[in-house]
């Protein structure tokens, strides 16, 4: 679907934009693309058995999938990252903060295969990245923030879209329909380095949340990361 212009959803079961075989599930994360005019930009790529599907919703939208050219991945688990090796394979540049980058190149529990039964097929990250930098990718100027905690590789990318200041967020903040919180089965989960990242995140001011499963935040996003972080302080201290 349609976000803004040039900027659509292409993937996610939980709003049915994909289907992995269950109903509004967590099998299959959001996935976002941005039309540029040096090709297609991703972020975050799905567990991989809807990589089919999400080439099916971009050409609906005119976007031909042999232009992607690089995909972000928010973290290592195998419902963001388990297409990266067919991204790859297909010449997108992998890009990722470098403790994403080391889950996905061992494919190990890190990457959270056992809560799927399926096997996580690794594949080396092209560019890591660090907390903190600026990259330009295709033309877009974007920010890392590197938030752990619900896995140690978390990471929220910022940028500017048509006059709105986007955050993709992953799996940093749950979605309203499943709690504060994202999933807290990770190997690499910690509450106390998850809640010092929900009170940097409560700082930041954007237009558009992204998030990696369920409603995309059209108002106000700061208002549901201040909701999560109180909810962290009042459950977890």
């Amino acid at each position: 679907m349609q976000i803004l212009r040039h900027l659509y959803q292409v993937g996610g079961d939980l709003n049915g934009v994909t289907y992995v075989g269950i109903d509004a599930g967590f099998d299959d994360c959001n996935t976002y693309v941005v039309a540029t005019p040096e090709g297609l930009l991703l972020f975050d790529c799905g567990c991989g058995d809807t990589l089919d599907q999400i080439h099916s919703n971009m050409r609906y939208w005119g976007l031909d999938p042999a232009d992607i050219r690089a995909c972000l991945l928010t973290h290592a688990h195998l419902d963001h990252a388990g297409a990266a090796y067919r991204l790859k394979a297909a010449g997108a540049r992998l890009i990722a903060h470098a403790e994403t980058a080391d889950a996905v190149a061992a494919g190990d529990e890190r990457c959270c295969g056992y809560l799927y039964h399926k096997t996580f097929t690794p594949c080396i990250v092209d560019q890591r990245v660090q907390d903190g930098e600026v990259l330009t990718v295709l033309g877009v100027r974007i920010e890392v923030m590197h938030l752990p905690g619900h896995s140690m590789g978390c990471t929220a990318y910022l940028f500017e879209h048509e006059g709105r200041r986007i955050a993709v967020s992953g799996d940093i903040i749950g979605t309203l329909l499943a709690g504060d919180f994202g999933w807290s089965g990770s190997i690499d989960f910690n509450k106390p380095v998850y809640t010092e990242s929900l009170r940097r995140f409560a700082r930041v001011d954007t237009d558009i949340m992204l998030p990696g499963h369920g409603l995309i935040y059209f108002h106000q996003p700061r208002r549901r990361v201040e909701q999560a972080l109180n909810a962290a302080l009042m459950e977890w201290r």
